[in-house]
């Protein structure tokens, strides 16, 4: 056996992809059933309601370097939302980032300029965004002006002496504040402005694409391409240890530093495994699922169009909740990720009902339902929406780590999403991925470039192995 690769979530999915597009023989083991980690698909309210398990949009879908080197766009079909996200507020006004940049900050009136400054120069270079976020960390940027031009408003953004300077109404902070809410972190920080102004790009460039038939369309796409080149995926299998795997000369992890810390243990370094073990986890999310007799009744009908909706109310609100979290409350009016897949998927739901896709963020380790709580923040800008609920099904955060035990505590990411760590995950090298364990790697979202179904991590863990142990110094073509 050439290559084994432990997880088949979306990095370990890519991982396999290379290798088998390399020629080598690939074996791929999943303790789960299914295939996916975070991009599954299936029926968790009633039958023919098909639900998102963990990710439902995907803004890197189209700039992720592995999947358009993939050609994933030509294997699925994607919709792509004229709205990728909005921001409800009180009394049927709204935020609403158009794919458009110039609508965006038409809509936003006085504060339209201030938003254009802001985005513009990011979404007139996004594609250099996008390589300089997506690549092998410590190493020098191809683009150096972009990226000065990205640090310089992370620098904004982050801080909280000058993040309030640029607008004036409540709708344009607030729309900026949800996306940049996504990282779970207190706000502002650093951290938070690197990630939603990444986002934020995304959503005026290519757009935040929704797969249609779920989200589960794009590990089939990648688990086909590795049975077509000759690899193997086993399911239903789980590895206690490297002990337990077959002989191979490059094995890959698709897991967090603590379970690689456990499976590898007698063949990693001390050093090693203490720093595995200092890696931090973050927040964690509970998730509800909606099965719905009808549309959401949003107070605001443009927010109908909308992929992706974030509520929490104005940008004070948001900090005040996530600050809650942060110090390990549950916030009675919390932040909520909501997105609404069978507006655009007719197959998401049987004719004439919808899905809803929800989660909002609570302490690491969370046995707390937050069915009500996330209830009340759609009801409040939707009145009516109770109405329409047919079924829900609720997971806490502890219920996420039971699904996927890379999601420790319920943190998504694979690891708390601070400035240190996206710098050093999960430790400081310029190749995070591979090990000092001859042979090991990890390629997890615990691994730059970070959390995100991109499949880059997994890409680039493959192509240090096929250059360390294969000799091989060139990627192969995954193109269709």
């Amino acid at each position: 056996m050439d290559a084994v690769v432990v997880g088949a979530g979306p990095n370990g999915l890519a991982a396999a992809v290379v290798f088998a597009r390399a020629g080598l023989s690939v074996r791929v083991y999943e303790r789960d059933e299914t295939i996916g980690g975070g991009a599954r698909t299936g029926e968790l309210t009633l039958p023919g309601f098909l639900h998102d398990i963990c990710s439902a949009v995907h803004p890197l879908a189209l700039s992720s370097g592995f999947f358009r080197a993939f050609q994933l766009a030509r294997r699925i079909d994607l919709v792509i939302p004229e709205i990728s996200y909005a921001q409800p507020l009180d009394d049927g006004r709204a935020g609403i980032a158009w794919r458009d940049l110039d609508r965006t900050a038409e809509a936003l009136g006085v504060d339209g300029p201030a938003w254009r400054r802001l985005l513009g120069p990011l979404v007139s270079h996004a594609g250099e965004v996008a390589q300089f976020t997506g690549s092998q960390v410590l190493q020098l940027p191809r683009h150096p002006s972009t990226v000065a031009r990205l640090g310089l408003r992370i620098l904004e953004q982050g801080s909280g002496f000058a993040w309030d300077r640029r607008f004036t109404t409540e709708e344009a902070p607030a729309l900026l504040t949800g996306v940049l809410a996504h990282s779970s972190q207190r706000m502002p920080s650093l951290a938070s402005a690197a990630g939603g102004l990444v986002l934020a790009t995304s959503a005026h460039s290519r757009g935040w694409p929704i797969p249609i038939g779920g989200s589960g369309s794009i590990v089939e796409a990648m688990a086909a391409d590795i049975r077509l080149h000759g690899g193997e995926i086993i399911t239903g299998t789980e590895v206690g240890s490297v002990s337990e795997l077959p002989e191979a000369r490059a094995i890959l992890f698709d897991l967090t530093p603590r379970a690689l810390a456990r499976i590898a243990a007698d063949r990693l370094p001390e050093r090693y495994r203490k720093a595995l073990d200092r890696f931090r986890y973050g927040n964690g999310v509970a998730k509800v699922d909606f099965a719905l007799s009808e549309p959401v009744p949003w107070r605001n009908p443009e927010l109908a169009a909308a992929g992706t909706l974030h509520l929490g109310g104005t940008r004070e609100e948001m900090v005040a909740s996530e600050k809650e979290v942060a110090s390990g409350r549950h916030p009675d009016s919390p932040y909520v990720l909501v997105a609404q897949p069978s507006a655009f998927d007719s197959t998401r739901a049987p004719e004439g009902k919808h899905v809803l896709w929800s989660y909002t963020h609570v302490p690491n380790g969370s046995m707390r339902d937050r069915t009500e709580a996330i209830t009340a923040q759609i009801e409040r800008f939707a009145p009516g929406f109770r109405d329409t609920i047919l079924a829900s099904a609720s997971r806490t955060a502890i219920d996420v780590e039971r699904h996927n035990p890379n999601y420790v505590g319920g943190d998504i990411a694979g690891g708390a999403m601070s400035l240190a760590q996206l710098i050093a995950r999960p430790v400081l090298s310029p190749v995070p991925w591979r090990t000092p364990a001859d042979g090991l790697y990890l390629c997890s979202s615990s691994t730059a470039p970070g959390p995100g179904v991109h499949g880059l991590a997994g890409y680039y863990a493959a192509v240090t192995a096929l250059k360390d142990r294969f000799g091989i110094s060139h990627a192969p073509d995954l193109g269709i």
